[in-house]
């Protein structure tokens, strides 16, 4: 179960944060299962898939913006069946200063 969300050895002195890290734990591993469960995927699958969505930042004579790369078809399938719109094209337009 380990190797599936990459835990490692974490120590906590106080009782809240031991709680709080266990929860956090175990929302992180049922968020993964409901993606596994509502695509029919693997986790390591759909984590390898939808990483490869990147954002750049461009720069030139009138300004800065970020922008994602193309969604791909076996990536819009993937948030297709997570019932998820896929992130904004243009994240951040900045005009150059004058």
């Amino acid at each position: 179960m380990k190797q599936v969300i990459d835990l490692r050895p974490v120590f906590h002195r106080k009782e809240e944060r031991i709680r709080a890290h266990v929860l956090l734990c175990w929302l992180a591993l049922l968020l993964a299962r409901i993606a596994e469960t509502q695509t029919g995927q693997t986790w390591p699958t759909l984590r390898h898939e939808l990483d490869r969505i990147k954002l750049g930042t461009f720069t030139g004579p009138a300004g800065t913006f970020q922008q994602r790369t193309e969604i791909t078809k076996p990536q819009r399938d993937l948030l297709n069946a997570l019932k998820l719109d896929p992130p904004p094209r243009i994240y951040q337009l900045a005009p150059a200063s004058r």
